[in-house]
């Protein structure tokens, strides 16, 4: 063989191991990134070529597929009340990526998560049957809660303080998830969602943290209470009316100005709200003593899953004393979700201990076989000690039954909460956000539930937005519906 031709040799043998190096490494390697990508036809073909499982409330789905009438796509998702649940079960898209729980437990409800594969399953590399989300929902709250907010733009949660079930979670003004699962339609339904200036799209119970107002008093009580700042909820403060923020020539002013904050108990001053009392608590405290309190409720937490990730609620860091004082009341840079908010006080009305709030109970197989049992691993968090939760439950019921919280009163249970109006917009040119966070325990089954309530935009004048006027019949509903008064 001459030279010529035993070069050539070599140099087709190096092109031929080149070519089966390269389909080597897109089989092994590039593989599993082609196959998982988000424009792969072939996943959704596989996704959509039997029903999904379903996400179950109460013992009943509300989700459910339905057959396509052609196509590659054999079956579509189907949405019961698919509106009062999308803050919940999020979509199934045949054209977007799932969302809330119908992404977290996408494998499960498509039958690919490995736990659900029988021994047939594996050796006929059949897909398994999908299983079922069991969600800790109580359709009645769920209800209550959206049924209550109407037309108002906002956000609300329910917990059950001993055991960390969330019982609502409802964010208006709300979409029906049935608009985005069909491909022939999603694309149109998709672009007016996201063009919505109200964003339906926004999960506003876990995920639009805005500032909590004078809700946050409640986090700043807890503080003093701890630190021994002061001995009891009915001790007076030192609290000058007006209170001059350090470090400027402004004083606070408190919406009530004939009320009687001028070193008022934190009973007092949580009854009338006085900001004057709980700017200065913050600054006496100082800003690191309230943030390890904040902390312990939830706050600054930025890996919260329920088991949806909620956004982060924050209580900032480096500021100066004003700021500090500001950041007593709620605002600054103070924000909260309505989940956090509810955390609060499930806390308080729980003894002092933080139940991992959780919306999902079990998932199971296609028989009804527990894979999973969430209740079951439901932490517990010290948070204030006993006595601490047993002053603050009996100021935030003072707050209902003399106070600015009256509009949450029920018959029959012993209602404790805290309203808050937020100021928003530069100079608070924009209309405030209303807050109110409350715990109900039933006077004669003693069953408790702690709720939430952001109403973020309404109809009502601006002189008519509080807490109590817009979001504290909110809550009432829910408890009612909770304790099933």
């Amino acid at each position: 063989m001459n030279k010529t031709i035993r070069r050539a040799s070599v140099f087709a043998l190096l092109l031929v191991l080149a070519l089966l190096m390269r389909a080597t490494w897109v089989q092994f390697y590039d593989g599993k990134a082609l196959a998982n990508d988000k424009d792969n036809r072939r996943n959704a073909i596989q996704t959509y070529a039997a029903p999904l499982g379903n996400i179950v409330v109460a013992g009943n789905a509300v989700t459910g597929s339905a057959r396509t009438s052609g196509g590659d796509l054999a079956y579509k998702r189907t949405y019961k009340d698919g509106a009062l649940y999308a803050a919940v079960t999020g979509y199934a898209s045949q054209s977007y990526a799932p969302t809330q729980l119908e992404g977290i437990y996408q494998d499960l409800l498509n039958g690919t998560d490995t736990r659900l594969k029988t021994v047939m399953d594996t050796v006929t590399g059949e897909r398994a049957d999908p299983g079922d989300v069991i969600t800790t929902i109580d359709p009645d709250v769920q209800k209550a809660a959206y049924d209550a907010l109407g037309d108002k733009k906002g956000g609300a949660v329910a917990i059950d303080p001993k055991t960390g079930r969330i019982l609502a979670v409802v964010s208006t003004p709300s979409y029906d998830p049935a608009t985005l699962t069909d491909a022939n339609t999603a694309g149109s339904a998709w672009k007016r969602l996201n063009a919505d200036p109200d964003k339906p799209l926004t999960n506003r119970g876990l995920r639009q943290p805005l500032p909590p107002g004078s809700t946050f008093k409640l986090v700043v009580a807890a503080a003093a209470l701890e630190d021994g700042l002061y001995a009891n909820v009915d001790e007076r403060t030192e609290s000058p009316d007006p209170y001059r923020l350090p470090g400027t020539t402004r004083d606070l002013a408190n919406e009530n100005t004939s009320a009687p904050c001028e070193n008022a108990s934190i009973r007092t001053a949580l009854r009338y709200s006085c900001n004057n009392v709980f700017a200065k608590m913050a600054v006496d405290l100082g800003q690191d003593k309230v943030k390890a309190m904040a902390d312990k409720f939830g706050f600054d937490d930025d890996k919260r899953d329920v088991p949806v990730r909620a956004y982060t609620s924050v209580y900032p860091s480096g500021m100066d004393d004003a700021q500090t004082a500001l950041s007593g009341i709620g605002q600054f840079d103070v924000t909260a979700t309505p989940l956090q908010l509810a955390m609060v006080s499930a806390a308080i009305a729980n003894g002092g201990e933080l139940v991992s709030p959780h919306m999902v109970s079990q998932i199971t197989d296609s028989g009804g076989d527990v894979l999973q049992n969430y209740d079951d691993s439901a932490g517990r968090t010290r948070i204030v000690s006993s006595t601490t939760a047993e002053q603050l439950r009996s100021a935030m019921q003072t707050v209902v039954e003399q106070g600015t919280g009256t509009n949450a009163r029920i018959p029959g249970v012993t209602v404790g909460g805290k309203t808050g109006t937020a100021q928003h917009g530069e100079k608070n040119s924009k209309t405030p956000y209303a807050w109110f966070t409350s715990y109900g325990t039933s006077d004669t089954s003693g069953k408790e539930v702690a709720v939430a309530v952001m109403v973020e935009q309404s109809d009502a004048a601006r002189s008519e937005v509080s807490g109590n006027g817009l979001a504290a019949p909110v809550a009432q509903a829910m408890m009612r519906a909770a304790l099933k008064r």
